[in-house]
């Protein structure tokens, strides 16, 4: 393989001294600054989605409260869903951290498709753009299931506007998908075989392939949904010869698979923390790489377990209980192995190591209240309560964002050349783990005694639980803004962070912070992946 040309030194000025235009952004083919671009954008909508659950969790303080009406709070819950998992838990990692790390991981100068990439993320903000719209026109009271025939019979708010945003975005996932599995396939450096590449890496090829193959499957439904609502085809609904059972399995089979969507990259993400801050090579390199593409394959085989009230036969729900149970086992191996490598590690606890510590303790807790649901027993009590609730956001709030903020805070250095203030990042941590459990673990025992998700009165005896879970929901917040202002502040007063601030291993680590357009020197060689055993710590 050739080397790329010589460049003279970069470092943080160089960067700040480019030609940095609105133009020269919106045109970029730099999976680098694509990555910013996403950023920027995926913030946004967060602060959006987030906004809405601040005012459910109000109107939730008291059993009959008047704050909102009920046809506003079903278009609040419906906001908060479509935006929470459409606009930011889907592309969340990939979008931003894959999309700026993938090259540098592989020793490569770029995606294979920049154009492509680039396409991406004006798809991604066309399709929010048509979201958030219906949300000015009146808003959609579907729920971010838009389960038939409601949505496509009876409901009267603005639902095409709504899936005509989610089928666009669907595409942006598609196109990143796609170029993620031809980099890694077609453009590792030399020495980068299947078994160096970063854990990462695996993480974002297993994303990939459920991006390829689950996203059309939405696509297509979200269409026959629009089909059916303006010309009256009789797909879903039954009064037109339709079956509605049919959009559920259609729909869960690319949603369940999209959890994992969500999930696999912050496990790809845990991985390198817990191997950089416990300073050694993680246990079962081999295990935890494929059991990122045993979950990716597993994914595909478990939607149904979504549908144990829905009319299935009691032998498709055995069937799918159990395989429920199975794809557990892959994300089992991963705690286990990083609890392994914690094992007598030489273990430092910084802004990342703690986010990802919270990780493992909140995505475990998700996981074994994952099993409850996959039993047909105790699904037929809390299905539909607030403990689903609870055991999707331990899962998506606890695992996937708690993961999103690690990463971000590992390699905030890498992307920006500047550090944060070590200490606000160690409080915001905690108290993001501290405000996250007192919101949402109420809510267990609210499904359990039986509160149903999605109403916005409840029972007078169920409002401790509610006001407990809404001053978490404040401390949560606060926990979310911490980060917010003291990353934006490093940006112009941080202290340069050098090109290892961590000494973490990794080929993104040998070239400079930020990166240049390139992003390396010369054509790099892969050795030994975590060579931790080689590194010197005593200046750490």
């Amino acid at each position: 393989m050739a080397s790329i040309p010589y460049i003279p030194e970069y470092t943080v000025e160089t960067y700040l001294n480019e030609r940095h235009t609105v133009a020269s952004w919106l045109l970029t083919k730099d999976h680098k600054r694509i990555a910013v671009l996403f950023m920027i954008s995926i913030t946004v909508l967060f602060a959006i989605g987030g906004s809405a659950a601040v005012v459910m969790r109000l109107q939730l303080l008291t059993p009959h409260s008047t704050l909102v009406e009920a046809e506003t709070y079903n278009k609040l819950f419906t906001l908060h869903g479509v935006v929470m998992v459409f606009f930011f838990l889907v592309p969340s990692i990939p979008a931003t951290l894959g999309n700026f790390l993938v090259p540098l991981m592989i020793g490569a100068r770029d995606l294979a498709f920049p154009r492509i990439n680039l396409a991406s993320w004006y798809l991604y903000i066309i399709g929010s753009t048509l979201a958030l719209t219906s949300l000015i026109l009146g808003g959609v009271d579907t729920g971010w299931t838009f389960y038939t025939p409601y949505s496509s019979t009876f409901s009267n708010t603005h639902v095409i506007l709504a899936i005509t945003g989610v089928f666009i975005v669907g595409f942006s996932s598609i196109f990143t998908g796609l170029n993620f599995i031809v980099t890694i396939h077609k453009m590792r450096c030399p020495g980068m075989t299947w078994f160096r590449l970063p854990l990462f890496i695996w993480s974002m090829y297993a994303t990939s392939i459920i991006f390829v193959l689950a996203t059309p499957v939405l696509a297509i439904t979200l269409a026959l949904v629009a089909l059916e609502r303006i010309l009256g085809v009789g797909i879903f609904d039954p009064a037109l010869g339709g079956d509605p059972i049919l959009f559920q399995h259609l729909f869960w089979f690319y949603s369940h698979p999209a959890v994992y969507i969500m999930i696999l990259p912050g496990m790809g993400v845990i991985s390198e923390l817990i191997t950089c801050y416990s300073r050694k090579s993680p246990f079962g390199y081999v295990f935890i790489a494929m059991s990122s593409l045993a979950i990716a394959v597993l994914g595909f085989l478990v939607w149904a377990h979504h549908m144990f009230v829905a009319g299935i036969s009691i032998y498709g729900g055995l069937v799918f209980s159990m395989l429920s149970f199975l794809v557990a086992i892959p994300s089992a191996i991963k705690v286990f192995n990083w609890t392994s490598t914690l094992y007598k590690g030489s273990i430092q606890l910084d802004t990342p190591m703690l986010y990802a510590l919270g990780f493992i303790g909140l995505f475990t807790i998700g996981g074994l209240t994952g099993l409850f649901l996959a039993t047909l027993g105790v699904d037929m009590h809390v299905h539909d309560t607030y403990f689903v609730i609870a055991h999707f956001h331990y899962i998506m709030v606890g695992g996937a964002v708690m993961a999103y903020m690690g990463g971000l805070h590992f390699w905030w250095p890498k992307i920006t050349g500047k550090l944060y203030p070590e200490v606000w990042g160690r409080v915001a941590a905690a108290i993001l783990f501290l405000g996250f459990n007192l919101t949402f673990f109420p809510q267990f025992i609210l499904g359990y005694l039986g509160m149903p998700r999605r109403y916005y009165a409840y029972a007078p005896e169920f409002q401790v639980y509610n006001v407990m879970s809404s001053c978490g929901a404040s401390i949560l917040a606060i926990g979310y803004l911490l980060p917010f202002f003291y990353l934006m502040w490093s940006l112009k007063y941080g202290k340069a962070a050098g090109n290892n601030p961590f000494k973490a291993a990794g080929l993104e680590w040998t070239t400079a912070s930020p990166p240049p357009k390139h992003n390396f020197l010369k054509t790099p060689i892969a050795g030994e992946p975590y060579a931790y055993h080689e590194m010197d710590f005593s200046d750490v």
